[in-house]
């Protein structure tokens, strides 16, 4: 589905982050869509190592890209070295996806310097080259503000939250200095979907429970799940909402969710009715301090200078989702 009039054939496209979960959903749609488009993938790849919490340090797996016909760039947002490889291209279109996106991250400096200090390079790519840039934000800029979250109103309350909120005050500051470029940066609020699973234990509560689930075992929530809401939304609205913002009528820094907060609670029963199963919810405590609790994207600007309109439902988002969901505990288990 091609969700504008622009023509991405015969265009340069970086797709940093490509081997990642947006990443590779966006190399996807372009190479379905637009098979002459010349797509430049810039990716770490993971390694074995991690983060004190026990998470991985890097997400990006070959298997994202097996059916990849573009250039792959191994590379480290962090190494001046590696990002200069990108010199030797003159692209049209920047989509900035690669960071450290793991919340639970505590490590200040190594955060801070990698989603923050990189993003210097790209906001001067993009100048150099007249590039559009497209960049991923954050919900988590929000941190606990009351709902519905608004751009302008942001209290982050983890090192990957405030690292995002910086690298949107200096996107504002190009936008200002530099009124012709075109800077879109887009605040992710739950996202779940296809090629999630390779982010290991950060992928989404959606593919979790619905693994947990299609093992026989009790789905595991917290207490008062039913009163946790968070704005959960279909990497295909995603994927809309990147190219959408190609397209868009003002630069700026715009919401993406589905606007409609819904429960943990909700996305059991989904699972539930369809894996046909009706297992007991088991109950434990919640161990995060600062655990956002209410979640909802004020969708008001996107939808006016985007044209960005969610078309998928949580029931809609898992229904198309099963499929995979299944697939994966199938290869997990035949291993």
């Amino acid at each position: 589905m091609k969700y504008i009039d622009l023509e991405f054939n015969n265009k340069t496209i970086l797709i940093t982050g490509g081997a990642g979960f947006i990443g590779s959903n966006l190399v996807s749609y372009f190479q379905k869509n637009y098979p002459d488009s010349h797509i430049v993938v810039f990716d770490c790849f993971r390694s074995e190592e991690k983060f004190s919490n026990g998470n991985l340090k890097s997400f990006g797996h070959f298997e994202n890209l097996l059916k990849f016909k573009g250039d792959v760039i191994c590379g480290n947002i962090n190494n001046i070295n590696d990002l200069h490889l990108l010199n030797n291209y003159k692209f049209d279109y920047i989509f900035h996806q690669a960071a450290i996106s793991d919340t639970r991250v505590n490590d200040q400096e190594v955060v801070i310097q990698t989603n923050v200090n990189s993003f210097h390079y790209f906001l001067e790519t993009a100048k150099k080259n007249k590039a559009t840039l497209i960049y991923a934000s954050s919900a988590s800029t929000y941190g606990n503000l009351p709902s519905p979250q608004k751009i302008g109103k942001e209290a982050p309350d983890n090192p990957y939250g405030f690292s995002k909120l910086m690298m949107d005050q200096m996107a504002y500051r190009y936008m200002k200095n530099y009124p012709n470029m075109k800077i879109i940066g887009l605040r992710y609020f739950n996202v779940y979907g296809h090629n999630e699973f390779l982010k290991d234990k950060t992928s989404s509560m959606i593919i979790q429970l619905g693994l947990q689930i299609l093992s026989g075992e009790n789905p595991k929530l917290f207490i008062n799940s039913d009163k946790y809401l968070r704005d959960f939304v279909y990497i295909d609205d995603v994927i809309q909402a990147n190219i959408k913002a190609c397209n868009s009528k003002q630069n700026g820094v715009f919401n993406v969710g589905s606007g409609n907060p819904r429960s943990f609670e909700d996305i059991v029963k989904i699972l539930q009715k369809l894996l046909n199963t009706n297992l007991k919810v088991d109950y434990f405590t919640n161990p995060y301090k600062n655990y956002q609790i209410h979640t909802q994207a004020d969708l008001t600007e996107t939808k006016k200078y985007l044209d960005f309109i969610p078309k998928n439902t949580l029931e809609d988002g898992i229904k198309d989702y099963i499929s995979e969901i299944k697939y994966i505990y199938k290869k997990q288990n035949n291993d």
